[in-house]
C-alpha cells in the first residue's frame, strides 16, 4: 500500500500543521484522524479563521450565552471561546508533543490583531493567554511588526512559546530570529532553563506573488511569475542556517535550546493557473514547518509530489531577487505593504466578529 503523500513529507524533516480550527473538527474526531492518517502535527489559528468558525455555526452559542451572563467585554468573550478550542486542540495533540519530546504538536493562538503595533499591550496579552490556556504545547502568535519584535524578545524571555506571524521580508525575519536568540539569552541569564521553549517564524508566501506578479509582466519578467515568494523563502532559509550556527548559538544549544523553525504560511495557491500544491512542493526541507489549509492537504494527499526541494536552486533564487532589483521593483517596500495589509486583513474579520458577539450577547439578555 502506497504511503500517504502528506505523511511522506515528514521523512524530509518537515512538519505539516493544519491552518484551520473549529469546534466540529475537534468534536467529530476529524482532527485526530488527520494526525493518524496524514501525520499532521500541529494547528495554527488566526482571527479570520475564528471569525468563520464562530459566525458560521451554532456550536459556540451556548458558551456565548454563558459568557454573556458576566460583565466580560466582547473581546473577552471571544478569547473565552477561542481558549476553549485551543485547550481542546492541544489535548488532542498532546500525544504528538510527548512523542516528539516537546519539539512538535503545537496549537497556536494569536493575540488581538488590534495590538499589532502595541509592544506593551502585546507583551501583556501574550502572557495572559499563555497562562489562560495553561498547556505546554500552545504557542502564542505575535505579529512580526517592528513593535512586535521587542514583544517577541520579552515574551521568549518569560519562557513563553511564540509563533511569530505576518513575516514577508528578509530583513524583518532576521530581526525576529535575533529577538528569539536574545530572548533565550535573557531567560537563561535570569537563571531559568531554556530547553522547554519553542518558537516558529511564519513566513507568508502566496500573498507576495499576488502583489508582485502583475509588476513582472510590466517589466518583461513574466518568467518569474509565481517564483518570487519561493525565492524569498529559500533566502530566508539561508539566513536561518547562518543565524542558528556558530559560537553564539552553540552556547545556547548546549543548554538545550531549540532552533526557531521557519514556518511556511499562506501556502494555498491564489492564482488558479498555478498547481494547487505549488508552494508545498517547492519548500520541503529539514527543520521547517508548513501550515496548510485543509483543502491543500487533501490536494497534496491526492497528487502532491514529495521530494527534498528547499535547498535546490539557491543560485536561481538569488538571481530572481537580483533581477527584481535591477528592474526597479523594491521588494522591501512591497513586503512592508504586505505587512500593513496583513494587519488590516485580520482587523476586519475581528471587528466583524466582535459586532456579531455584541448582537448575540444582547439577544441572550
Amino acid at each position: 500500500m502506497e504511503t500517504n503523500k502528506v505523511k511522506q513529507i515528514h521523512s524530509f524533516g518537515q512538519s505539516i500543521w493544519l491552518d484551520f480550527i473549529d469546534r466540529n473538527i475537534i468534536a467529530s474526531g476529524k482532527l485526530k484522524e488527520l494526525i493518524d492518517v496524514d501525520g499532521i502535527c500541529g494547528v495554527t489559528s488566526n482571527p479570520a479563521i475564528f471569525e468563520k468558525a464562530i459566525t458560521g455555526s451554532s456550536d459556540y452559542d451556548d458558551e456565548i450565552r454563558t459568557l454573556s451572563d458576566s460583565d466580560k467585554s466582547n473581546e473577552e468573550i471571544f478569547f473565552g471561546l477561542a481558549i476553549t478550542d485551543i485547550k481542546n486542540a492541544t489535548d488532542v495533540f498532546r500525544g504528538v508533543f510527548d512523542k516528539a519530546n516537546g519539539a512538535d504538536g503545537f496549537v497556536s493562538l494569536e493575540v488581538s490583531p488590534f495590538l499589532a503595533l502595541d509592544t506593551e499591550g502585546t507583551i501583556k496579552q501574550a502572557e495572559e493567554l499563555w497562562r489562560a490556556v495553561d498547556r505546554k504545547n500552545v504557542m502564542i502568535k505575535i505579529p512580526g511588526t517592528q513593535p512586535g519584535v521587542e514583544a517577541i524578545r520579552k515574551s521568549i524571555a518569560k519562557g513563553i512559546n511564540i509563533n511569530v506571524t505576518l513575516l514577508f521580508g528578509l530583513p524583518r525575519y532576521e530581526e525576529v530570529a535575533e529577538a528569539y536568540i536574545s530572548g533565550l539569552e535573557d531567560h537563561l541569564a535570569a537563571g531559568h532553563s531554556i530547553g522547554h521553549i519553542s518558537s516558529v517564524a511564519s513566513f507568508f508566501l502566496s500573498r507576495i506573488d499576488v502583489l508582485v506578479d502583475p509588476m513582472l509582466d510590466e517589466k518583461g519578467l513574466g518568467d518569474l511569475k509565481g517564483e518570487i515568494a519561493i525565492a524569498s523563502a529559500k533566502k530566508a532559509y539561508e539566513i536561518y542556517k547562518k543565524v542558528f550556527s556558530g559560537p553564539r548559538w552553540e552556547k545556547l544549544a548546549e543548554k538545550g535550546a531549540k532552533v526557531q523553525r521557519l514556518l511556511w504560511a499562506s501556502t494555498s495557491s491564489k492564482n488558479p493557473t498555478f498547481k494547487d500544491t505549488k508552494y508545498v512542493e517547492a519548500l520541503i526541507g529539514p527543520e521547517t514547518v508548513d501550515t496548510v489549509p485543509l483543502e491543500t492537504i487533501e490536494a497534496f494527499r491526492d497528487h502532491g509530489i514529495v521530494a527534498s526541494t528547499l535547498d535546490n536552486d539557491l543560485d536561481k533564487a538569488t538571481e530572481a531577487l537580483e533581477r527584481l532589483k535591477m528592474a526597479g521593483i523594491d521588494i522591501d517596500k512591497i513586503t512592508q505593504q504586505l505587512e500593513d495589509e496583513g494587519i488590516e486583513k485580520f482587523n476586519k474579520p475581528f471587528e466583524k466578529l466582535l459586532r456579531l458577539l455584541r448582537i448575540k450577547k444582547a439577544k441572550c439578555k
